[in-house]
């Protein structure tokens, strides 16, 4: 038996991260915090520049970027369209659990952050679902306007 992720084909993740670049404002970023030399410090840059609103979440609730951030997701009171994950792939399962739970609308799990069924159960919620991927390395492969 074929497991969505095993079908899925490279036209399907391409429009999947199409979709979710075009059709989204509000990115929670998890793991976000005031520490430059992170990575989900520099992509939630890339993502601002790009006009989508950030909120930093971290156990820490800093602001970042000019933005409030949330000890969680549940803490935010305000819809999210996308939930980016910057955790190790063994934590990743939770916090697609809480965004399908926050009702968003895709999850991201970046580079290196894996969990099959997480992603399974994030498809299975009805989200859009990109794994090991980068926003900002997708918004740089776009032609520019």
């Amino acid at each position: 038996m074929s497991t969505p992720e095993a079908t899925e084909t490279t036209t399907d993740v391409e429009a999947t991260i199409g979709r979710v670049l075009d059709e989204t404002s509000t990115w929670a970023v998890v793991g976000l915090s005031t520490n430059t030399a992170r990575a989900a410090y520099g992509v939630a840059g890339v993502l601002q520049r790009a006009g989508k609103r950030i909120v930093p979440v971290h156990p820490s609730a800093e602001t970042v970027h000019g933005e409030q951030g949330y000890a969680s997701l549940a803490d935010i009171p305000f819809p999210v369209d996308v939930v980016d994950v910057f955790v190790r792939s063994e934590l990743a399962g939770a916090v697609a659990d809480e965004a399908i739970a926050i009702g968003a609308k895709a999850v991201w799990f970046q580079l290196d952050v894996i969990d099959e069924d997480a992603a399974a159960r994030v498809r299975a919620a009805g989200l859009d679902m990109v794994m090991d991927r980068c926003p900002a390395i997708e918004l740089g492969r776009r032609p520019r306007d």
